[in-house]
Protein backbone atom coordinates (compact mmCIF):
# COMPACT_ATOMS: atom_id res chain seq x y z
CA UNK A 1 0.00 0.00 0.00
CA UNK A 2 1.07 3.33 -0.79
CA UNK A 3 2.50 6.00 1.87
CA UNK A 4 2.29 8.60 -0.06
CA UNK A 5 0.48 11.86 0.43
CA UNK A 6 -2.56 12.43 -1.62
CA UNK A 7 -2.58 15.42 -3.97
CA UNK A 8 -4.59 17.73 -1.69
CA UNK A 9 -2.18 17.21 1.34
CA UNK A 10 0.82 17.95 -0.74
CA UNK A 11 3.26 20.91 0.15
CA UNK A 12 2.79 22.73 -3.27
CA UNK A 13 6.72 24.31 -3.53
CA UNK A 14 7.19 26.73 -6.45
CA UNK A 15 10.70 26.87 -7.55
CA UNK A 16 12.16 28.69 -10.88
CA UNK A 17 11.70 27.09 -14.18
CA UNK A 18 13.42 30.16 -15.46
CA UNK A 19 16.34 32.81 -15.73
CA UNK A 20 19.43 32.88 -13.02
CA UNK A 21 17.74 31.33 -10.39
CA UNK A 22 16.96 28.23 -12.01
CA UNK A 23 19.61 25.96 -12.02
CA UNK A 24 21.69 27.75 -8.62
CA UNK A 25 18.15 26.28 -6.51
CA UNK A 26 18.20 22.86 -8.29
CA UNK A 27 22.05 22.93 -7.05
CA UNK A 28 21.63 24.41 -3.49
CA UNK A 29 18.33 21.70 -2.76
CA UNK A 30 20.45 18.89 -4.33
CA UNK A 31 23.51 19.89 -1.79
CA UNK A 32 20.68 19.54 0.93
CA UNK A 33 19.88 16.48 0.65
CA UNK A 34 16.79 17.58 -1.27
CA UNK A 35 17.47 17.07 -5.20
CA UNK A 36 14.55 17.53 -7.46
CA UNK A 37 13.14 15.31 -9.82
CA UNK A 38 11.99 16.49 -12.74
CA UNK A 39 10.81 13.52 -15.45
CA UNK A 40 12.13 16.27 -18.05
CA UNK A 41 12.27 19.77 -19.38
CA UNK A 42 8.88 20.14 -20.83
CA UNK A 43 7.47 18.75 -17.23
CA UNK A 44 5.87 21.77 -15.07
CA UNK A 45 5.65 19.32 -12.21
CA UNK A 46 8.41 17.30 -10.20
CA UNK A 47 8.74 16.20 -6.64
CA UNK A 48 11.38 15.62 -4.16
CA UNK A 49 11.69 12.42 -2.97
CA UNK A 50 14.04 12.87 -0.22
CA UNK A 51 10.69 14.60 1.40
CA UNK A 52 7.48 12.89 1.51
CA UNK A 53 4.56 15.04 0.17
CA UNK A 54 5.78 17.62 -1.61
CA UNK A 55 4.93 19.09 -5.72
CA UNK A 56 7.36 21.34 -6.98
CA UNK A 57 6.06 23.69 -9.39
CA UNK A 58 8.40 25.04 -11.88
CA UNK A 59 7.52 28.43 -12.38
CA UNK A 60 8.64 31.50 -14.16
CA UNK A 61 10.63 33.31 -11.43
CA UNK A 62 8.89 36.59 -11.65
CA UNK A 63 5.67 35.00 -11.24
CA UNK A 64 6.62 32.49 -8.04
CA UNK A 65 6.01 35.89 -5.55
CA UNK A 66 2.30 36.25 -7.35
CA UNK A 67 1.67 32.71 -6.97
CA UNK A 68 2.63 32.63 -3.33
CA UNK A 69 0.51 35.80 -2.43
CA UNK A 70 -2.54 33.89 -4.21
CA UNK A 71 -1.80 31.09 -2.38
CA UNK A 72 -1.26 28.75 -5.52
CA UNK A 73 1.64 27.70 -3.85
CA UNK A 74 2.03 27.19 0.14
CA UNK A 75 6.45 27.83 -0.06
CA UNK A 76 8.77 28.72 -2.93
CA UNK A 77 12.67 30.08 -3.21
CA UNK A 78 12.84 33.05 -4.97
CA UNK A 79 15.17 35.91 -5.35
CA UNK A 80 15.33 38.48 -2.21
CA UNK A 81 15.07 41.55 -4.65
CA UNK A 82 11.96 40.10 -6.50
CA UNK A 83 9.90 39.13 -3.60
CA UNK A 84 10.29 42.92 -2.19
CA UNK A 85 9.19 43.88 -5.72
CA UNK A 86 6.03 42.06 -6.20
CA UNK A 87 4.78 41.23 -2.78
CA UNK A 88 1.48 42.54 -1.38
CA UNK A 89 1.93 45.21 1.37
CA UNK A 90 0.27 43.34 4.65
CA UNK A 91 -0.42 40.46 2.11
CA UNK A 92 -0.08 36.55 4.02
CA UNK A 93 3.41 35.74 2.80
CA UNK A 94 6.37 36.32 4.60
CA UNK A 95 10.42 35.04 4.73
CA UNK A 96 11.34 32.36 6.51
CA UNK A 97 14.82 31.41 5.44
CA UNK A 98 16.83 34.46 3.89
CA UNK A 99 20.50 35.12 2.75
CA UNK A 100 20.94 31.49 1.02
CA UNK A 101 24.21 31.74 -0.09
CA UNK A 102 23.04 31.45 -3.91
CA UNK A 103 21.73 33.72 -6.43
CA UNK A 104 23.86 36.83 -5.17
CA UNK A 105 23.38 39.86 -7.32
CA UNK A 106 22.35 43.56 -6.84
CA UNK A 107 19.84 45.75 -7.91
CA UNK A 108 22.00 48.91 -9.42
CA UNK A 109 21.39 52.47 -11.13
CA UNK A 110 24.05 52.81 -13.85
CA UNK A 111 24.42 55.70 -16.38
CA UNK A 112 26.74 56.03 -19.14
CA UNK A 113 30.05 56.33 -18.79
CA UNK A 114 29.99 59.35 -20.94
CA UNK A 115 28.55 61.30 -18.26
CA UNK A 116 31.54 61.82 -16.19
CA UNK A 117 30.32 64.31 -14.00
CA UNK A 118 27.67 62.00 -12.61
CA UNK A 119 29.03 59.87 -9.52
CA UNK A 120 26.52 59.63 -7.15
CA UNK A 121 23.08 59.84 -6.45
CA UNK A 122 22.95 63.42 -5.44
CA UNK A 123 24.66 64.27 -8.96
CA UNK A 124 21.73 62.23 -10.47
CA UNK A 125 19.33 64.02 -8.47
CA UNK A 126 20.80 67.67 -9.71
CA UNK A 127 20.45 66.44 -13.52
CA UNK A 128 17.13 65.51 -13.02
CA UNK A 129 16.41 69.13 -11.83
CA UNK A 130 18.03 70.28 -15.06
CA UNK A 131 16.17 68.03 -17.46
CA UNK A 132 13.01 69.30 -15.89
CA UNK A 133 14.23 72.51 -16.19
CA UNK A 134 14.96 72.07 -19.91
CA UNK A 135 11.64 70.66 -20.71
CA UNK A 136 12.10 67.15 -20.38
CA UNK A 137 12.04 64.30 -17.17
CA UNK A 138 15.17 62.05 -17.31
CA UNK A 139 14.12 58.78 -17.94
CA UNK A 140 14.69 55.73 -16.50
CA UNK A 141 14.80 52.14 -17.88
CA UNK A 142 13.89 49.02 -14.80
CA UNK A 143 11.34 46.13 -14.01
CA UNK A 144 12.11 46.81 -10.58
CA UNK A 145 10.17 49.99 -11.01
CA UNK A 146 8.66 49.39 -6.94
CA UNK A 147 12.04 49.68 -5.51
CA UNK A 148 13.32 51.95 -7.53
CA UNK A 149 10.44 54.30 -7.22
CA UNK A 150 11.31 54.26 -3.63
CA UNK A 151 15.05 54.65 -3.57
CA UNK A 152 15.08 57.41 -6.21
CA UNK A 153 12.72 59.19 -3.76
CA UNK A 154 14.85 58.37 -0.86
CA UNK A 155 17.70 60.48 -2.32
CA UNK A 156 15.89 63.38 -3.49
CA UNK A 157 15.72 62.24 -7.50
CA UNK A 158 11.93 63.79 -7.60
CA UNK A 159 11.39 64.45 -11.48
CA UNK A 160 11.74 60.92 -13.57
CA UNK A 161 9.59 58.66 -15.75
CA UNK A 162 10.19 55.08 -16.30
CA UNK A 163 9.23 53.89 -20.13
CA UNK A 164 8.20 50.52 -21.18
CA UNK A 165 11.23 48.67 -22.61
CA UNK A 166 11.55 45.24 -23.31
CA UNK A 167 14.91 43.29 -24.29
CA UNK A 168 17.55 43.76 -22.55
CA UNK A 169 17.92 46.70 -20.35
CA UNK A 170 21.77 47.33 -20.45
CA UNK A 171 20.93 48.86 -24.54
CA UNK A 172 18.23 51.34 -23.36
CA UNK A 173 20.52 54.18 -22.95
CA UNK A 174 22.61 53.07 -26.04
CA UNK A 175 19.21 52.75 -28.22
CA UNK A 176 17.50 55.84 -27.07
CA UNK A 177 14.92 54.21 -25.29
CA UNK A 178 15.96 55.85 -21.65
CA UNK A 179 18.62 57.91 -20.27
CA UNK A 180 19.74 55.32 -17.42
CA UNK A 181 19.14 52.25 -15.63
CA UNK A 182 18.55 50.38 -12.63
CA UNK A 183 19.02 46.58 -13.62
CA UNK A 184 20.01 43.39 -11.75
CA UNK A 185 23.62 42.59 -11.82
CA UNK A 186 25.79 40.01 -10.59
CA UNK A 187 29.25 40.92 -11.63
CA UNK A 188 28.86 44.62 -13.38
CA UNK A 189 30.71 42.66 -16.37
CA UNK A 190 27.36 43.24 -18.56
CA UNK A 191 27.26 46.86 -17.54
CA UNK A 192 30.75 47.75 -18.57
CA UNK A 193 30.36 45.96 -21.90
CA UNK A 194 27.35 48.52 -22.82
CA UNK A 195 29.32 51.81 -21.62
CA UNK A 196 27.65 52.09 -18.52
CA UNK A 197 28.79 52.66 -14.73
CA UNK A 198 27.44 52.53 -11.58
CA UNK A 199 26.83 55.23 -8.81
CA UNK A 200 29.15 55.44 -6.32
CA UNK A 201 25.62 54.63 -3.98
CA UNK A 202 23.85 53.20 -6.02
CA UNK A 203 22.82 50.16 -4.91
CA UNK A 204 18.86 49.80 -4.35
CA UNK A 205 19.04 46.22 -2.89
CA UNK A 206 21.17 43.42 -2.38
CA UNK A 207 19.49 40.14 -3.10
CA UNK A 208 20.29 35.97 -2.72
CA UNK A 209 18.07 33.53 -2.42
CA UNK A 210 15.10 32.70 0.44
CA UNK A 211 12.75 30.41 0.99
CA UNK A 212 9.01 32.23 1.23
CA UNK A 213 5.63 30.70 2.37
CA UNK A 214 2.37 31.90 2.38
CA UNK A 215 1.16 31.76 6.09
CA UNK A 216 -2.81 31.49 6.14
CA UNK A 217 -2.35 28.50 3.21
CA UNK A 218 0.14 26.47 5.39
CA UNK A 219 -1.96 27.05 8.28
CA UNK A 220 -5.03 25.48 6.74
CA UNK A 221 -2.84 22.20 5.57
CA UNK A 222 -1.08 20.25 8.50
CA UNK A 223 0.68 17.74 6.26
CA UNK A 224 1.48 20.59 4.13
CA UNK A 225 3.02 22.18 6.85
CA UNK A 226 4.71 18.86 8.25
CA UNK A 227 7.22 18.79 4.83
CA UNK A 228 7.85 22.39 4.68
CA UNK A 229 8.60 22.02 8.40
CA UNK A 230 11.50 19.05 6.92
CA UNK A 231 12.56 21.58 3.98
CA UNK A 232 13.00 24.42 6.56
CA UNK A 233 15.20 22.41 9.16
CA UNK A 234 17.00 20.57 6.42
CA UNK A 235 17.97 24.00 4.93
CA UNK A 236 18.68 25.73 7.93
CA UNK A 237 21.13 22.37 9.57
CA UNK A 238 22.72 22.19 5.85
CA UNK A 239 23.64 26.36 6.06
CA UNK A 240 24.68 25.81 10.06
CA UNK A 241 26.86 22.98 8.82
CA UNK A 242 29.04 25.10 6.29
CA UNK A 243 30.94 26.62 9.10
CA UNK A 244 31.87 23.45 10.45
CA UNK A 245 34.37 20.34 9.59
CA UNK A 246 34.29 17.07 11.84
CA UNK A 247 37.89 16.51 12.97
CA UNK A 248 39.05 12.89 13.97
CA UNK A 249 42.18 11.88 15.67
CA UNK A 250 44.03 9.52 17.69
CA UNK A 251 45.60 10.56 21.21
CA UNK A 252 47.29 8.17 23.93
CA UNK A 253 46.01 8.71 26.98
CA UNK A 254 45.20 6.57 30.44
CA UNK A 255 41.34 7.27 29.62
CA UNK A 256 38.76 8.58 28.06
CA UNK A 257 39.06 11.48 30.74
CA UNK A 258 42.44 12.11 30.75
CA UNK A 259 42.39 12.69 26.62
CA UNK A 260 39.44 15.11 27.03
CA UNK A 261 41.32 17.10 29.61
CA UNK A 262 44.22 17.08 27.03
CA UNK A 263 42.32 17.99 24.30
CA UNK A 264 40.30 20.85 26.25
CA UNK A 265 43.49 23.17 27.21
CA UNK A 266 43.02 24.72 24.48
CA UNK A 267 39.42 26.42 24.21
CA UNK A 268 39.23 26.38 20.48
CA UNK A 269 39.22 22.42 20.37
CA UNK A 270 36.48 22.46 22.37
CA UNK A 271 34.61 22.34 19.14
CA UNK A 272 30.85 23.26 18.84
CA UNK A 273 29.90 21.29 22.17
CA UNK A 274 33.33 19.15 23.41
CA UNK A 275 34.90 16.61 22.29
CA UNK A 276 33.57 13.00 22.00
CA UNK A 277 36.27 10.60 23.13
CA UNK A 278 36.41 6.67 22.99
CA UNK A 279 38.61 3.79 23.06
CA UNK A 280 40.70 2.46 20.52
CA UNK A 281 41.29 -1.33 20.73
CA UNK A 282 44.81 -1.93 19.52
CA UNK A 283 46.38 -4.92 18.72
CA UNK A 284 49.43 -3.96 21.44
CA UNK A 285 47.13 -3.45 23.72
CA UNK A 286 48.01 0.55 24.13
CA UNK A 287 45.88 3.29 25.24
CA UNK A 288 44.73 5.06 22.31
CA UNK A 289 41.26 7.15 21.70
CA UNK A 290 39.39 8.40 19.11
CA UNK A 291 38.96 12.16 19.30
CA UNK A 292 35.97 14.27 17.49
CA UNK A 293 35.34 17.59 17.98
CA UNK A 294 33.12 19.39 15.16
CA UNK A 295 35.18 22.33 14.55
CA UNK A 296 34.14 26.09 13.34
CA UNK A 297 36.27 26.35 9.74
CA UNK A 298 38.45 29.28 10.79
CA UNK A 299 39.64 27.50 13.83
CA UNK A 300 40.75 24.47 11.86
CA UNK A 301 44.34 25.14 12.15
CA UNK A 302 44.37 25.61 15.34
CA UNK A 303 42.83 22.54 16.87
CA UNK A 304 45.53 20.33 13.90
CA UNK A 305 47.94 21.95 15.69
CA UNK A 306 46.54 21.37 19.02
CA UNK A 307 46.11 17.51 18.74
CA UNK A 308 49.39 17.35 16.94
CA UNK A 309 50.87 18.67 20.37
CA UNK A 310 49.37 16.64 22.88
CA UNK A 311 50.23 13.23 20.54
CA UNK A 312 47.69 13.08 18.03
CA UNK A 313 47.83 10.81 15.20
CA UNK A 314 45.79 9.81 12.38
CA UNK A 315 44.02 13.39 12.03
CA UNK A 316 41.64 13.25 9.54
CA UNK A 317 38.73 16.29 7.96
CA UNK A 318 35.27 15.60 6.76
CA UNK A 319 32.59 17.68 5.96
CA UNK A 320 29.63 18.04 8.23
CA UNK A 321 26.31 17.95 5.89
CA UNK A 322 23.94 18.64 8.41
CA UNK A 323 24.03 20.13 12.01
CA UNK A 324 20.77 19.82 13.74
CA UNK A 325 20.30 21.97 16.88
CA UNK A 326 17.70 21.52 19.66
CA UNK A 327 14.86 23.26 17.88
CA UNK A 328 14.93 24.79 14.39
CA UNK A 329 14.26 28.68 14.86
CA UNK A 330 13.25 29.07 11.41
CA UNK A 331 10.53 26.80 12.13
CA UNK A 332 9.73 28.39 15.39
CA UNK A 333 9.74 31.83 14.19
CA UNK A 334 7.55 30.18 10.70
CA UNK A 335 4.91 29.18 13.87
CA UNK A 336 4.85 32.04 16.05
CA UNK A 337 4.18 33.90 12.27
CA UNK A 338 1.49 32.07 11.56
CA UNK A 339 -0.48 32.56 14.94
CA UNK A 340 0.14 36.40 14.71
CA UNK A 341 -1.69 36.02 11.15
CA UNK A 342 -3.92 33.64 11.51
CA UNK A 343 -4.27 32.35 15.37
CA UNK A 344 -4.20 29.12 15.29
Amino acid sequence: MSTSAPPSARLRLAIPSDGAMYEPTLAFLAACGMAVSRPNARRYVGSIPAVEGVEVMFQRARDITGHMEAANAHAGFVGYDDFQERRVEGGDTEIVLQDLGFGRCELVAAVPEAWVDVESMADLADLAVEFRESGRELRIATKAQRLARRFLFSHGVNYFSMPQVSGALEAAPAMGHADIIIDVTATGATLRENRLKRLVDGVVIRSEGCFVVNLRALAAAPAALEAAREIVERVEAHRRAEGYLRVTANIEGASEAAVAAKVLERGEAAGLRGPTVSPVFTADGGSWHAVTVLAHRANLTAIVDHFRAIGGASVTISEAGYVFGQESGAYRRLLAAMERRCGS
